[in-house]
C-alpha cells in the first residue's frame, strides 16, 4: 500500500480526539484551493447502494445505513452532534429539557424553507414526528429512535416553538434528533405523496438540505443539485461550493475502487480493506470505525438447536474469530468481543477475552448438551437428529463476508457442527425472517447511543432476531433509556454486555470501518460520527 494512501485509520474514540486537527486541515485545503475551485463543478461519489431501489429512499422508514447516508443531502435535523459527542443548534436555535426528562422544547429558526417553498416551522416538526410514529407508516428504526411507545406527542407552542413529549424520561432523544432518520420532509409531500417517499425521486424526496434531488435512476445513480437558497448549515454553512453531486450506485467493490483510482469518481465509499492497496499515490483513504453493534451473528434461540445455551456457547467458542478477521481484513477491522463496538459510549472492555476460541471447550459443551454421537461425515447427532443450523443472509453479500462465512463453517465442522448458508433476495429472506424460521442471520448496526441494543435485545425489539425474551434484560434496557446520568447508563449497558458474553444471544465478529477513498480533485471533505461524507465545505477543482 502506498505510504500516502491512508490518511487515518481510527476508531471513533481516537477520531474524536484528533478530529479538530483533521477537520481544520480539510478546511485549510479548501481555502488554498479556492482560486482553483469551480462553483459550477460536479463531484462524483461512488457508493454501494444496491438496495436503495427496494423501497429504501426514505430514512424515516428504512433501517439501511445507505438511506440516511445519501439522503442527508436533502434532510436537515433539529440538532447537530459534534465529534466530542455534544450537540449544537441546527434547525433548532436552542432547546430546554424539563427537569423530569420527559419534555424537550425547541426554539426553531424562522428563516428555513423546504425545496418546494414550504416553510419549516413547528407544524412541520409535528407532521414529521407524528408520521414516523404512526403505525401505518411502518417505521421501525426511526420510530424506535423517537421513543416508540414512550412518544407522547409533539405540541405546537407557536409558529417556531415546539415541545416533544415522552411518557417517561428518554435520554437518547437529542442523539436521535441529530440523525437523518429524524430529519424533515416537506409537509406538502407528506400530505400529498407520503406513500411515495420510500420509492423516492425528484419532487418527492423534498427536504430543507443543501442539495435538491433532481434525478434518480434506480440502481444506477442519484443526482443532487445545489440548493442556492441554503443558509442554515449546522455551523452556519451556506450553499455548497459546487453545483452537482452525482451519486453513482456501484455494488461491486472492485468497480468502486477502479473508478476512484482512474479518476472517474472523486470519491468512493465502502472500499474493502483488501483493495486499499490497489489505490494509486495521491488518493487519500479515510477510515472511521463504526460506533454501534459490530458485524455479528444472531442465534435464534426460539428455533432449532440454539434453544440450548450450551449449544450457543459452544458455537461461539468453536470459531477462530481472531484468525479469520486478521486474514480477511488485513488488520484494518478489529475483532469484536461485545455487542457494542469499542468506539461506542458505554463500551465494556472487561468482556474482552471472555469467550476466546477454544475447540476443547466447545466439544465439552456439546457433549454436555447430549450431542455425543457422530454421523459418517463427522457431524454430531442426538436421538437421530443432526446438529445443524441454517444461516440466512441478505443479498448482495460482499466477497469478504463470504470468505468469513466459509471460515466459520469450516471451524464449526471441526467440532461436528454443521452450518448451511442461504444467500437470499430480499423477498425470500423476509419469508424466513418474518416468522423467524431461521437459525442464524447476520448484520452490523451503526449508532452512537447504546440504546440501539433495545431494538436488538428487548422482547419487543423490532430487530430482536435472536428472539430473546428476558424480563430482566427488558428492565435494564428500559432503565438505560430513562436514566439521566451517563454513569448510570454506562452501568446498565455494562451489565447487558457481560450478560451476552455468557448467554450468547449475539456473537460479535468484527467492527467495520467506513472506508472512503478521496481524489485530490476534492477539498474540504469532512465526516460525521459514522464516517459518512459531509459536503458542506467541499469545493471541486476546475477540470
Amino acid at each position: 500500500m502506498p505510504a500516502s494512501a491512508v490518511r487515518r485509520i481510527l476508531p471513533l474514540a481516537a477520531f474524536l480526539a484528533a478530529s479538530a486537527l483533521v477537520l481544520t486541515a480539510c478546511a485549510t485545503g479548501a481555502t488554498d484551493a479556492a482560486s482553483d475551485a469551480d462553483p459550477s463543478g460536479e463531484v462524483v461519489w461512488a457508493i454501494e447502494g444496491a438496495n436503495l431501489s427496494a423501497g429504501h429512499m426514505d430514512p424515516q422508514i428504512s433501517q439501511l445505513d445507505v438511506s440516511g447516508m445519501v439522503q442527508r443531502q436533502v434532510l436537515d435535523s433539529l440538532v447537530f452532534q459534534e465529534t466530542d459527542g455534544s450537540f449544537s443548534p441546527w434547525l433548532a436555535k436552542s432547546w430546554e429539557v424539563s427537569e423530569d426528562g420527559t419534555t424537550y422544547t425547541f426554539q426553531l429558526r424562522d428563516d428555513v424553507t423546504f425545496h418546494d417553498g414550504e416553510p419549516f416551522d413547528a407544524a412541520a416538526v409535528k407532521a414529521n414526528f407524528d408520521r414516523i410514529i404512526d403505525p401505518d407508516t411502518v417505521s421501525a428504526q426511526a420510530a424506535s429512535m423517537l421513543g416508540g411507545e414512550l412518544y407522547a406527542g409533539t405540541d405546537v407552542l407557536g409558529d417556531y416553538e415546539v415541545a416533544v413529549r415522552f411518557t417517561q424520561p428518554y435520554a437518547p432523544f437529542l442523539q436521535a434528533a441529530s440523525t437523518a432518520q429524524l430529519g424533515f420532509w416537506s409537509p406538502k409531500v407528506l400530505a400529498e405523496a407520503g406513500d411515495e417517499l420510500k420509492a423516492g425521486g425528484p419532487d418527492v424526496n423534498v427536504g430543507t438540505g443543501p442539495f435538491v434531488l433532481t434525478e434518480y435512476t434506480p440502481d444506477q445513480e442519484l443526482v443532487y443539485t445545489r440548493n442556492d437558497d441554503y443558509a442554515w448549515g449546522p455551523h452556519g454553512e451556506k450553499a455548497p461550493g459546487f453545483e452537482t453531486l452525482r451519486v453513482e450506485i456501484l455494488p461491486e467493490a472492485s468497480v468502486r475502487t477502479g473508478v476512484v483510482a482512474s479518476g472517474e469518481a472523486d470519491l468512493a465509499s465502502n472500499i474493502p480493506p483488501s483493495q486499499v492497496g490497489q489505490l494509486p499515490e495521491g488518493v487519500e483513504v479515510d477510515s472511521i470505525e463504526y460506533p454501534g453493534l459490530p458485524y455479528s451473528l444472531f442465534l435464534n434461540e426460539a428455533h432449532g438447536v440454539f434453544a440450548d445455551e450450551k449449544v450457543r456457547q459452544a458455537f461461539a467458542r468453536a470459531i477462530d474469530v481472531d484468525a479469520a478477521v486478521e486474514e480477511i481484513y488485513f488488520d484494518q477491522f478489529p475483532r469484536a468481543w461485545s455487542v457494542l463496538s469499542a468506539s461506542t459510549p458505554g463500551y465494556d472492555a472487561e468482556v474482552e477475552g471472555t469467550w476466546a476460541f477454544d475447540q476443547d471447550a466447545a466439544n465439552a459443551l456439546l457433549d454436555e448438551a447430549g450431542w455425543t454421537e457422530r454421523g459418517e461425515d463427522g457431524i454430531r447427532m442426538k436421538d437421530g437428529e443432526r446438529l445443524t443450523a441454517n444461516w440466512i443472509a441478505w443479498t448482495p453479500v460482499p466477497d469478504d463476508r463470504t470468505a468469513l462465512a466459509n471460515a466459520i463453517q469450516s471451524d464449526l465442522a471441526e467440532v461436528g457442527f454443521e452450518v448451511t448458508r442461504d444467500v437470499l433476495e430480499p423477498a425470500a429472506y423476509n419469508e424466513q425472517y418474518g416468522p423467524k424460521t431461521f437459525d442464524i442471520t447476520d448484520w452490523g448496526f451503526s449508532g452512537v447511543d447504546p440504546d440501539l441494543l433495545r431494538s436488538h435485545l428487548h422482547s419487543e425489539g423490532f430487530q430482536n432476531a435472536s428472539q430473546v425474551k428476558d424480563a430482566e434484560i427488558d428492565a435494564l434496557l428500559t432503565e438505560g433509556l430513562t436514566a439521566q446520568d451517563q454513569a448510570d447508563r454506562d452501568a446498565v449497558y455494562k451489565q447487558i454486555q457481560e450478560w451476552n458474553a455468557t448467554y450468547t444471544a449475539i456473537v460479535p465478529l468484527y467492527t467495520p470501518s467506513l472506508i472512503t477513498a478521496v481524489n485530490d480533485t476534492v477539498s474540504g471533505l469532512a465526516f460525521d460520527l459514522y464516517g459518512r461524507p459531509l459536503f458542506y465545505d467541499v469545493t471541486v477543482a476546475a477540470r
